[in-house]
């Protein structure tokens, strides 16, 4: 079985570690429907992407809460 030679020091280990966090979700403004949305997603509210709708949203669904 391999083992390591030597200790990994606090600082490796914490310094290796430092990339673990979570990060904010990045949102843009939807340029049809005024909602925050993803960049380089469609818009779940309105289903627009690119100037174009690229998903079928029902008139229900897209007006729940909000």
């Amino acid at each position: 079985m391999a083992n390591p030679k030597q200790k990994r020091s606090k600082s490796n280990i914490r310094t290796r570690r430092r990339t673990w966090k979570l990060r904010r979700v990045t949102l843009s403004v939807c340029p049809q429907c005024k909602r925050p949305r993803r960049p380089h997603h469609a818009c779940l509210h309105c289903g627009f992407y690119d100037g174009r709708q690229a998903l079928k949203i029902d008139g229900a669904a897209s007006q729940q809460k909000g």
